[in-house]
């Protein structure tokens, strides 16, 4: 009798490594590794001889770094994407395309079943069985950290000595990270306690730490057509490329790193330390070139929707109707989005320099303290009196004191 297939999100880590022969024992099938490229550096022929020497009888490996930075990064960037108005998504945005690649290939193997090694504890559960419904809701999936006995990562290194298969992540060092091309993530080990002051020397990949920084800053440009960034310091690149330039340029001057405490979609708070340079840098260039082409009401509407749509994006949503609802907004405010900006980098920081586009909204002669035809200073009368009438109607009524609405204080506070 044939065996049945299972398709496992295959990364050659401690998770990933020791599920092939967990699986092998407790499904008693054929197991596809796929390795999804979206922009991590690997030796992938090495990776793939991890995978067959720990028992998958096929390996995959989809490079998928340039739709991720077109289709993934560049609208996030857009849509100024920051869970918690903080962390820029790296993970979160890498997910549903590697879902989306484990149900294709799922489909082109026949395979019953797709794999994860994600813990019970984490996002990533979440986001991959998200990114498989939207493909195929009938899909099997298999979450060996909801199935087996292993309770650790230490568990995790000792079950990994007993089958032989050969892992980098040691007990000392036991961080568990995550990359692609936007980020590095890490998690665990000593980071995990909010109350460690850690040695970001140890792990970082791609971000010098401070201490390690040029002495000398250095200006880089972007240059934005309908949002999405074509060039670096003149030189046109395709976004990925985009994306790999920043980084490097970026990680030198230690900008855009994070070390964060944040609320994970299950309820619980957890520490990681992430890298983001490029990112980082379109990030900002970004929202510099909005707010000079896009109008108050049109900012202040992208803000509020953008805070819903990385909630959404981190809990695992990325495909669902609310999200592309909102990049269909975003990308229709994005054909004013053009021109250069300039920003200079020094010791992890990010400082504006100029920005210029052709769709400026700013005018020298009606922004500037000169005459012009556009505005009389007399008009301004008229606004403030208009403005402040409610104002002035409640102090005649004597509902201000001392400069503060008169009211009875809260229950239970003391003002």
């Amino acid at each position: 009798m044939k065996k049945e297939k299972i398709v496992l999100a295959y990364s050659g880590g401690l998770d990933t490594s020791i599920v092939i022969p967990w699986l092998k024992e407790n499904y008693d099938s054929e197991i596809i590794a796929v390795c999804v490229d979206v922009g991590q550096q690997e030796d992938w022929e090495a990776v793939e001889k991890k995978a067959l020497a720990s028992g998958a009888g096929k390996f995959y490996c989809p490079h998928v770094a340039d739709e991720f930075a077109s289709d993934f990064i560049y609208p996030a960037v857009s849509a100024h994407a920051k869970y918690q108005g903080t962390y820029l998504l790296g993970t979160a945005l890498a997910r549903p395309l590697i879902a989306k690649k484990l149900v294709e290939i799922a489909h082109q193997e026949g395979a019953s079943a797709i794999c994860h090694g994600c813990t019970g504890k984490g996002n990533d559960q979440v986001r991959f069985e998200m990114g498989i419904a939207a493909f195929d809701a009938e899909m099997k999936v298999i979450a060996p950290w909801r199935e087996w006995d292993i309770k650790s990562r230490e568990d995790a290194l000792e079950y990994a000595a007993e089958k032989g298969v050969p892992v980098t992540s040691t007990k000392e060092k036991i961080y568990s990270e995550d990359e692609n091309l936007m980020h590095v993530s890490h998690e665990g080990g000593d980071i995990e306690s909010p109350g460690n002051a850690v040695n970001y020397e140890t792990f970082l990949q791609l971000i010098n730490p401070l201490e390690n920084t040029l002495d000398k800053a250095e200006t880089v440009s972007v240059t934005f057509q309908n949002g999405r960034a074509t060039a670096v310091n003149d030189i046109p690149l395709e976004p990925a490329e985009v994306v790999e330039m920043l980084n490097r340029i970026g990680g030198v001057h230690g900008v855009g790193m994070l070390d964060w405490i944040e609320d994970r979609t299950i309820g619980m708070k957890s520490r990681g330390v992430y890298e983001n340079p490029g990112a980082a840098i379109l990030m900002a260039a970004h929202e510099r070139l909005e707010s000079l082409t896009l109008t108050k009401e049109t900012i202040k509407l992208k803000h509020t929707l953008s805070m819903e749509f990385a909630d959404l994006v981190y809990s695992g949503q990325w495909y669902s109707q609310a999200v592309q609802s909102i990049l269909r907004f975003v990308e229709h405010t994005q054909q004013y989005v053009n021109g250069e900006v300039q920003l200079k980098l020094y010791k992890g920081n990010l400082l504006p320099q100029s920005v210029t586009s052709p769709n400026a909204l700013f005018d020298e002669d009606v922004s500037g303290f000169g005459e012009d035809d556009l505005f009389d200073h007399h008009d301004a009368e008229g606004y403030i009196n208009v403005a402040t009438l409610a104002t002035k109607i409640q102090q005649k009524k004597g509902m201000f004191q001392h400069g503060h609405t008169v009211g009875r204080p809260v229950p239970g506070y003391n003002i």
